[in-house]
């Protein structure tokens, strides 16, 4: 019998990019941007996944990881990104997708099975691994509190400062530039970083993490704050509260008489 080749580098990208396209639906389920009821089970990886079957949804996540597979071909990629935003356009997380290029392949060698490189079977194994991980990495962030619906971006960034490639010159790439606040330069000093999984495939390194902002944060920290207040408040005895409430009311007077 023989032994399964080692995958091509196009075969590596195909791969890695199909494997965001699936993650990217599974965030939106895991972090409720939208409603479940909005998503399907399927199976994929061997294991059960949840995606979109709202065609406008899915035509833009298609749309947009079938240009990352061409930036991901001419080894521009540095990080692609799944930022959840709120009804104000802050961002709250920003789901992590890095990407290190580990050879230089030839054009007309991109076809041609990597020595070094894993088969197409271990690495749906391995992104199996990853979408478990991102199961479990849900019930440890924190709950995204917000008031009103909440949004995603599908945000690329390149290596050494370069733009976005067109297919063809006379047309403009697919991308339009990001708010500062969406990469991960924008991020603030009080954004917490998860390393969720990491493979190297023998082409391309790929890893997963997620980071929290500090607005996230913050906001998390004020409601956890007040909920402790207010139960502290159920628990004070009633001969205090009453005491709280007359020195409450004897103050009213000298503020009104200021």
């Amino acid at each position: 019998m023989t032994a399964p080749a080692p995958l091509t580098f196009n075969q590596t990208v195909k791969g890695i990019a199909e494997f965001i396209e699936v993650a990217i639906h599974s965030i939106l389920y895991i972090r409720q941007v939208y409603p479940a009821d909005l998503f399907v089970r399927r199976k994929k990886y061997d294991t059960p996944v949840f995606q979109s079957r709202h065609p406008a949804l899915n035509d833009y996540i298609s749309g947009a990881v079938k240009a990352v597979a061409e930036e991901l071909v001419s080894g521009n990629v540095d990080k692609v990104m799944v930022v959840i935003k709120d009804k104000d356009q802050v961002a709250l997380e920003r789901f992590i997708f890095s990407v290190e290029n580990m050879i230089n392949v030839e054009a007309f060698n991109k076809d041609t099975s990597v020595e070094e490189a894993m088969t197409a079977r271990t690495l749906g194994q391995y992104f199996r691994a990853f979408l478990v991980k991102l199961a479990m990495a849900d019930s440890q962030l924190a709950p995204i509190i917000v008031e009103g619906d909440l949004s995603f971006a599908i945000v690329l960034e390149l290596r050494d400062n370069l733009t976005p490639s067109a297919k063809r010159a006379t047309e403009p790439p697919p991308w339009i530039p990001a708010n500062a606040q969406d990469t991960t330069p924008g991020a603030d000093d009080k954004a917490e970083l998860q390393m969720i999984r990491a493979v190297n495939t023998g082409v391309i390194n790929l890893s997963l993490a997620v980071q929290e902002s500090g607005a996230k944060l913050e906001r998390e920290k004020a409601t956890a704050n007040a909920k402790r207040a207010a139960e502290a408040a159920l628990r004070m005895p009633v001969g205090t509260a009453k005491t709280s409430q007359v020195a409450e009311s004897s103050r009213t007077p000298d503020i009104g008489g200021q």
